[in-house]
């Protein structure tokens, strides 16, 4: 599945290789997490990837500040499809349709029943709203930022 989303075009990023709290673990645990996947990746795909989203949105400072030093870029949401509950394909997209802002980035999972057949609907009513859909590379802040309560990226301010 992971050759097939890059092969595709789309961006793939290190999720975790058990799916822990990464908070809740130490600097060694965290570094071994990501390697374990990335070292996967990169054999799948042919080269490393730079985005990090942590399960379940656990960060703090310190595993950012791990991220960071292993050349992630660390990304959260602030629209959460609940795609994984499986309510079914219109809940998803009433969800997401009702709560996306310009700048907005969307979780979804890639095994969730419902989410291929809301994708296209979504997609469709997003663009037809004027959302330019962008890969989250484009979309996300790489320096001055912080990530706010709700999971949107704000710039630092000086």
């Amino acid at each position: 599945m992971v050759k097939r989303i890059h092969e595709e075009g789309h961006e793939v990023g290190n999720h975790s290789a058990k799916h822990p709290k990464m908070s809740q673990l130490s600097e060694s645990q965290m570094i071994a997490e990501l390697k374990t996947t990335s070292d996967k990746i990169e054999a799948l795909i042919g080269k490393p990837t730079t985005l990090f989203r942590p399960p379940f949105g656990d960060y703090n400072n310190r595993l950012i500040a791990v991220t960071k030093d292993m050349g992630y870029q660390t990304i959260q949401w602030d629209v959460d499809s609940l795609d994984y509950k499986d309510y079914g394909v219109d809940a998803i997209v009433n969800r997401v349709c009702s709560k996306v802002k310009n700048g907005s980035i969307v979780l979804f999972h890639n095994n969730a029943t419902y989410t291929k057949d809301a994708l296209p609907i979504i997609l469709d009513k997003l663009q037809g709203e004027g959302y330019e859909i962008v890969p989250i590379s484009e979309l996300i802040l790489k320096e001055n930022y912080y990530i706010d309560h709700t999971g949107r990226q704000r710039k630092l301010t000086q």
